[in-house]
């Protein structure tokens, strides 16, 4: 995703910048595609000119080549056989300026009796795995879950777009009416630049992987800066595969939030109520996600919050999940409901992990009572 970076459904999965790798990385092709032919047979139907048509690009491609140390010829030909996807271009382009956000929609997206079902499978097939990453690193197994389910519906969904294609059209061009197009366009270079090393050290072909619209891969929809950086064998079978083993998976996610400060056992955020007699919406809305506040500071804004919410021992951010034209929802973020979103920079997406990991939870600890 872990990536920024586009989410499996709106934005960019949460990157990295250019970073050390972890022992035994190696990418795979997916060996039991998931994607239908229909929906292949549409992207090929996208599918633009040759980017080997473009000399600029072309030179782009030994400049890159150059850089990290790549076979020139591997470069130009890899880029060079990437085509335009207009597709690719259409999906990120951002919503018209006021469009109404909707939590209750977003929502349904995503916690659904399908998710779910597929959750509480993953969830008895994994069982011992999810322990252990929670064990090692802090983050509970709902949340992994939760994350993997919202970005693939557990490997069900993981992207029919040839990576180079979509790297090669957000490098080279990313919409120009973007309100960020020039620094959208710099982060997939680097992103294709990170791609073009993994796949050369690890003897992949680069045209053979396909992915999200955005370039994210396998089953957690990493980026290939945070494959690089954030991707673990945890199966220890000498090689990383977020395509197949599900081991390699769970433990990367996991070892993604712990990279960016999870703190085992805080809880994601709080119930919060409004005091409108001291209430200042306008100095608890202006740090949006970030948690600034400590408790008393959140509290002297007119924010309530619980027993346990006024015990919490780090910073406070106001959440606010809008609801269209009904009133919106708000809850007291914690730091580890901002480290989730880093994985993909929204709040609804934070929360959408967080609801669809505890709906599994419930399920999987119901059916485990019912079986026993």
């Amino acid at each position: 995703m872990n990536r920024f970076s586009l989410s499996v459904a709106t934005i960019l999965i949460a990157a990295c910048a250019t970073c050390t790798g972890a022992t035994g990385q190696n990418v795979h092709k997916n060996k039991k595609p998931t994607h239908k032919a229909a929906a292949l047979a549409k992207v090929r139907a996208d599918t633009g000119p040759l980017y080997a048509n473009r000399p600029e690009v072309m030179q782009v491609a030994e400049d890159i080549a150059e850089r990290r140390n790549l076979d020139r010829d591997w470069v130009r030909n890899a880029i060079g056989q990437s085509r335009y996807l207009a597709s690719v271009a259409k999906a990120v382009t951002p919503p018209p300026v006021g469009a109404p956000k909707n939590w209750t929609l977003y929502r349904s997206r995503f916690i659904d009796p399908v998710r779910i079902r597929a959750g509480v499978k993953f969830w008895q097939a994994n069982a011992e795995l999810l322990q252990r990453a929670q064990d090692e690193t802090g983050v509970p197994a709902s949340i992994i879950v939760g994350v993997i389910g919202v970005e693939t519906i557990y490997g069900q969904q993981n992207g029919n777009y040839r990576v180079m294609d979509a790297l090669s059209t957000l490098a080279f061009d990313f919409p120009a009416a973007h309100p960020r197009a020039r620094e959208r366009s710099a982060f997939f270079l680097s992103e294709l630049e990170q791609y073009l090393t993994l796949t050369a050290r690890t003897s992949t072909n680069p045209l053979a992987l396909r992915g999200s619209y955005a370039g994210a891969m396998g089953m957690p929809q990493f980026m290939p800066s945070s494959w690089v950086k954030y991707a673990i064998d945890f199966d220890g079978d000498g090689r990383v595969d977020l395509f197949n083993s599900t081991a390699d998976v769970i433990g990367s996610v996991a070892n993604y939030f712990k990279a960016f400060g999870w703190q085992r056992g805080i809880p994601t955020h709080y119930a919060v109520q409004f005091d409108s007699s001291t209430l200042d919406m306008p100095a608890l809305m202006a740090p949006d996600i970030l948690p600034t506040f400590t408790v008393a500071g959140f509290v002297s804004k007119g924010a309530l919050l619980d027993a346990q919410g006024m015990q919490h021992p780090g910073r406070l951010a106001l959440i606010e999940l809008q609801n269209g034209d009904a009133p919106p929802q708000y809850v007291a973020g914690t730091e580890n409901f901002y480290v989730i979103t880093r994985y993909n920079w929204s709040s609804y997406y934070a929360m959408s992990v967080i609801e669809l990991g505890n709906e599994v939870a419930a399920a999987y600890q119901m059916q485990m009572g019912v079986q026993k």
